[in-house]
């Protein structure tokens, strides 16, 4: 048997991951098979590395992270930055002070640290599922520098108003659904699919030798730019739009049975 692809990029939650934030045997079986026959796994996830490196770890594996939508890629072995997007802080103003009106919670990122205003249980409890601890900050006396990635949640609803009204805000800074209950804001040009083709172009690797698996509107660009984008089955119609192929849900092993399928032949 022949591997078909060298680089295999993998989402996280929604694709990895049950929605109990689960990573089957399975799942685990298959990644490790895919990477024993040689090929290089990347995760590529919206997470920050706190919250992709112990899933990494779970897996048995090291390598390279693209964390934050594409807007930091580390090195999971020393925990350096290979390449982030730094936002201009004074961009994000605009968004803080919408939050702040509206009570939508929001946090803030550096490429390994993560920081909110406040905290309630809920909330709390959103964050323990994502392994992620952020520290309190009061950002009204400044805000850091090195940011990649403003985060806000909350309810679908509240997300589906937020996303309306901020479509049409300047394009200094890109915003995105990464999941139904959170948006994204990037530096313009920080996407999975750009992070994806600057560590093909470090590590040599033509983009017809990378298969990339996701779930959702942050990972069309990386399904795109990928010599094989398959989307889950549990992906919104406009991602399954966007791929080659359409695996099973993460709640069916999909990524596993995608594997299988087309990693080897």
């Amino acid at each position: 048997m022949s591997l078909n692809y060298d680089l295999i990029a993998l989402d996280v939650d929604g694709t990895l991951l049950t929605d109990d934030h689960v990573l089957t045997k399975a799942i685990r079986e298959s990644v490790h098979e895919a990477a024993n026959r040689g090929a290089q796994i990347v995760l590529c996830t919206g997470r920050g590395p706190s919250g992709a490196l112990p899933v990494l770890k779970e897996l048995g594996l090291s390598g390279t992270v693209i964390t934050h939508n594409g807007a930091a890629t580390i090195n999971a072995d020393d925990h350096s930055v290979v390449h982030q997007f730094d936002m201009v802080p004074e961009h994000l103003l605009r968004f803080i002070q919408y939050c702040r009106e509206n009570g939508i919670h929001f946090d803030l990122n550096t490429a390994f640290e993560m920081m909110v205003e406040s905290m309630t249980p809920e909330v709390e409890a959103m964050y323990g599922h994502f392994q992620a601890k952020p520290s309190i900050h009061d950002f009204r006396l400044g805000l850091p520098s090195g940011l990649v990635k403003f985060t806000v949640f909350g309810t679908k609803d509240q997300m589906d108003v937020v996303q309306t009204e901020w479509s049409g805000w300047p394009k200094q800074l890109h915003s995105i659904r990464s999941g139904d209950f959170f948006i994204d804001v990037h530096h313009s040009e920080a996407n999975k699919g750009k992070a994806l083709q600057q560590l093909a172009a470090i590590k040599g690797i033509d983009r017809n030798r990378i298969l990339a698996i996701g779930n959702y509107h942050n990972d069309i660009t990386m399904l795109q730019f990928a010599g094989m984008g398959i989307a889950m089955g549990n992906s919104p119609e406009e991602v399954k739009l966007a791929a080659n192929a359409v695996a099973l849900s993460n709640s069916e092993d999909g990524v596993a049975r995608a594997l299988y399928e087309h990693a080897w032949s």
